[in-house]
């Protein structure tokens, strides 16, 4: 009876060091020689002090802000219908509605956040919330669309506003990959540090 046994034990010691332990910790130590500012968690620091990550986005909505795009994320409320409330970027609960495309509820929230915006039409990003609700990027023609607002909110002439998103918009990955984008949270340090308005 343990003849059979103590192979298939050996086996399972054997493959639970190499895969649960040794690649693991092989590729963490890769991670972090190759790209050593994700493995991190890509932090963004403001005055020495850390503000954030680029890969979370957060609740900006004040005019002089940048506006990141909407957040599907919830939070536990015993207190409302079906236990939710709405949590901006709750990276607790990283998840999408799990509305499809044809959900009349769906349709409506975006309808409600279009008319909010003005009800004229506007980017995609800016009436749809992501897949993880935590996306912290925008197209470069959401924060076009948000340049006025804030240059007005801080005072600024709007071409100082339009430089510092030009210096701020990233191309698509190795030129094909992915879709010209904005960090909000980089974006928002950088107005920041330019003084008024803040």
């Amino acid at each position: 009876m343990t003849s059979p046994l103590r192979p298939a034990l050996a086996t399972v010691g054997l493959f639970t060091i190499l895969l649960g332990l040794a690649a693991p910790l092989a590729m963490t130590g890769l991670a972090a020689a190759a790209f050593p500012e994700r493995a991190k968690g890509s932090p963004v620091m403001r005055d020495g002090q850390l503000a954030g990550s680029a890969l979370l986005g957060q609740d900006f909505h004040a005019d002089r802000y940048f506006h990141p795009r909407p957040s599907a994320t919830t939070e536990a409320d015993p207190a409302v219908s079906g236990g939710t409330r709405p949590a901006p970027y709750n990276a607790a609960a990283s998840a999408a509605s799990q509305l499809g495309p044809t959900s009349a509820t769906l349709l409506e929230a975006v309808r409600q956040r279009a008319a909010g915006l003005g009800g004229r039409a506007v980017p995609a990003d800016a009436a749809t919330a992501s897949g993880s609700g935590l996306d912290p990027d925008i197209s470069p023609a959401n924060a076009a669309r948000q340049l006025r607002r804030v240059a007005e909110a801080r005072g600024l002439p709007e071409a100082r506003v339009a430089a510092l998103l030009a210096a701020e918009t990233r191309g698509r990955e190795l030129g094909i990959f992915g879709e010209p984008r904005v960090n909000v949270l980089r974006l928002n340090i950088a107005l920041d540090a330019t003084g008024p308005g803040r």
